[in-house]
């Protein structure tokens, strides 16, 4: 748990996915046509990569993946982020942690 908070804190958008996830795909696209660049691990792709899937689950990411930090704070999943964006919400929070510049 102690690595996922760690990594999450790096920067102002990370995404913890796997790289055969239709909704992760969905959500770092949506992400990046905003013009965010996110930190983007790929669990099923990276050593430990199972271990910090546990983790996730811990915290109340259910499914495991996607999972969007902003700001270091869980957010959640696809539906969180697209319930965010559909809200006007997403960009606004974005922009507070320096994800966005416009």
């Amino acid at each position: 748990m102690e690595a996922v908070t760690k990594m999450a804190s790096e920067r102002p958008v990370v995404i913890f996915s796997k790289s055969s996830c239709c909704m992760s795909h969905s959500i770092k696209t949506l992400l990046c046509d905003f013009g965010v660049n996110p930190a983007v691990y790929e669990l099923d792709e990276m050593q430990g990569g199972r271990e910090i899937e546990q983790a996730l689950l811990r915290l109340g990411c259910n499914p495991s993946v996607p999972a969007v930090f902003i700001g270091g704070e869980l957010v959640g999943g696809a539906n969180e982020v697209m319930s965010l964006h559909l809200k006007r919400s997403l960009i606004p929070m974005l922009k507070r942690v320096g994800a966005l510049w416009v």
